[in-house]
């Protein structure tokens, strides 16, 4: 919805995103799918920290922590596809 909304163009309005960008959830390469199973399964699949398995990671490196619940969650759903 913020994709959308951000699209809009109106009077008054600061910014928009461009209209030739692709999706939010393409430029993020997040599967559809997965992201609507994240959303009806959000506050069981994560407890703390969440976004792409390596910056999850090297937030567990700066903090000092050696595990976080949900890791492979991030690295199933929320990691780009390796190339």
């Amino acid at each position: 919805m913020v994709d959308w909304s951000g699209r809009c163009l109106r009077e008054g309005k600061r910014g928009t995103i461009d209209e030739n960008l692709p999706p939010i959830l393409d430029r993020l390469q997040i599967d559809p799918q997965h992201w609507l199973y994240l959303n009806k399964n959000f506050e069981s699949r994560f407890k703390s920290l969440v976004g792409s398995a390596h910056s999850v990671r090297s937030a567990c490196e700066q903090l000092g922590k050696r595990w976080v619940h949900g890791i492979r969650d991030c690295e199933r759903y929320l990691s780009p596809p390796a190339t």
